[in-house]
C-alpha cells in the first residue's frame, strides 16, 4: 500500500463483509503519533483466527489464498517504530488499532481520507460510518447516523450525497481546490 487511507479502506471493507452495521475509523494525531482505530459491530473472530489473521497467508477470501490487508497495516506501523493490536470477540465485533511514528522515514502519507470515506459509505449505504480524525486544534467529523436524519428517505449512495461528503470532508480539511464541484446543497 502506498498510503495509510488504502489500508484503512481494505481492513474497513473486512468489516463490511464481516456483516456490521456499524463502523467506526477514529484517526488520532498526537505528533509526531498517528493512531488509527477501526472498529465493528460485525460478526468477530474466534480466538484461533484471530491468532493467524496477521499471517499473509491466511484470508477467509475463496477468491484468493492471501490476505495482506492486516498484515501490511501491522508492517507498516511496526517499520515507523509503532505498534499493532487486533481484539475480536465473536458475535460482538473487531477492533483493530496501528500507530505510526510520522516522523520516521519508513512512514506513509496518510493519503486521501475524503475520497476514502466517500467510497467507504457507497460500498454499504445501509450501513453506518463514523468517521473522527482528531488532530491536535480541530476534530473533522462525519457521522452517517446523524446524516441520514437530516436526509430523510434520501439513501446515502445517491451520488449527489457522495459528492457532498466529499466535498465537505476536503472543506473541512481545508483542500480548495477550484476544479472540483460542488453539489447544490438547497
Amino acid at each position: 500500500m502506498r498510503q495509510l487511507s488504502e489500508n484503512i479502506l481494505d481492513i474497513t471493507m473486512n468489516s463490511v463483509r464481516a456483516g456490521a452495521s456499524l463502523i467506526s475509523v477514529i484517526l488520532t494525531e498526537d505528533p509526531p503519533m498517528l493512531t488509527i482505530t477501526i472498529a465493528d459491530n460485525g460478526c468477530g473472530m474466534t480466538a484461533e483466527f484471530l491468532e493467524k489473521v496477521v499471517d499473509p497467508f491466511c484470508t477467509t477470501r475463496t477468491t484468493r489464498k492471501v490476505g495482506l490487508g492486516i498484515p501490511f497495516f501491522k508492517m507498516e506501523a511496526e517499520q515507523t517504530g509503532g505498534s499493532f493490536s487486533i481484539e475480536s470477540t465473536p458475535n460482538v465485533g473487531t477492533t483493530v488499532t496501528a500507530s505510526f511514528d510520522q516522523s520516521s522515514i519508513d512512514a506513509l502519507p496518510l493519503g486521501d481520507m475524503p475520497e476514502t470515506v466517500m467510497t467507504l459509505i457507497s460500498s454499504g449505504p445501509d450501513r453506518d460510518f463514523l468517521f473522527l480524525h482528531a488532530r491536535p486544534q480541530e476534530e473533522i467529523r462525519l457521522d452517517t447516523r446523524e446524516l441520514r436524519g437530516q436526509l430523510g428517505d434520501l439513501p446515502l449512495d445517491t451520488p449527489e450525497v457522495l459528492l457532498w461528503v466529499r466535498d465537505y470532508l476536503r472543506e473541512q480539511y481545508g483542500e480548495n481546490d477550484p476544479d472540483r464541484s460542488v453539489p447544490n446543497q438547497s
